[in-house]
């Protein structure tokens, strides 16, 4: 699968999201939304109500990353809302599979995300019922971290999985992904990139977009 890039809106002008959004529509293929709610990680950011505003004005689909305390509960309502894809968290799910169905049979893809020390082993019986494996490559919470080079094994191990399946899952990472780190994730196996600073930092998003890519594509990502 080629590379894609999801830019979080993280990065982004709470005050103007839609504008910011905007910037990126005819470079990116997701807009990356981080819901976070001060339990399961230390942050507040946003939630249903912004998401659902959001999506009347965003002309890309909405990949929503839920680093909540109780994703059972509220992650089939942003699928029912119209995300394009929702991603819950193996540390908090009490109950994966109903939950990743309940996503997918909203119309979303189902996203199962893991922390830096949570190990992939051990998730073998969930691929089939994921679109999505996202690997943090830092610890959740804030924008703006040093990618983690110690998750490098983890996505070629994660790749394996997939592979040793041939499932179609795709392979996200999320945490300091830039010009500086993303061949690296690339060339262990990763094919959908989030990136926030490195995208709403430069002076023209779109071409950082673009740029994201173009070096991703070149370093073998998702092979």
């Amino acid at each position: 699968m080629a590379p894609q890039i999801s830019p979080s809106i993280l990065s982004a002008d709470f005050a103007r999201l839609a504008d910011d959004v905007a910037l990126i529509a005819d470079a990116a293929d997701w807009v990356h939304v981080d819901v976070m709610d001060n339990h399961f990680v230390p942050n507040l950011t946003l939630g249903l109500p912004v998401v659902e505003a959001l999506l009347k004005h965003s002309a890309l689909p909405l990949d929503c990353h839920l680093m909540i305390e109780d994703p059972d509960r509220w992650a089939p309502q942003y699928a029912e809302a119209g995300a394009g894809s929702v991603t819950i968290h193996a540390e908090a799910a009490k109950a994966p599979i109903r939950t990743l169905r309940a996503i997918r049979a909203a119309g979303a893809r189902a996203g199962l995300g893991v922390n830096p020390a949570t190990p992939v082993e051990g998730l073998e019986d969930l691929l089939g019922e994921i679109d999505m494996l996202l690997l943090m490559t830092v610890e959740p919470g804030f924008g703006g971290q040093k990618f983690l080079d110690v998750v490098l094994p983890k996505i070629r191990r994660a790749r394996a999985l997939i592979k040793d399946r041939d499932l179609p899952v795709w392979l996200q990472v999320d945490g300091g992904v830039s010009a500086e780190t993303i061949e690296r994730c690339a060339e262990a196996g990763a094919d959908v990139f989030v990136a926030g600073s490195a995208v709403y930092g430069a002076d023209d998003p779109a071409e950082a977009v673009r740029a994201l890519r173009n070096q991703a594509a070149a370093a073998g990502g998702g092979e």
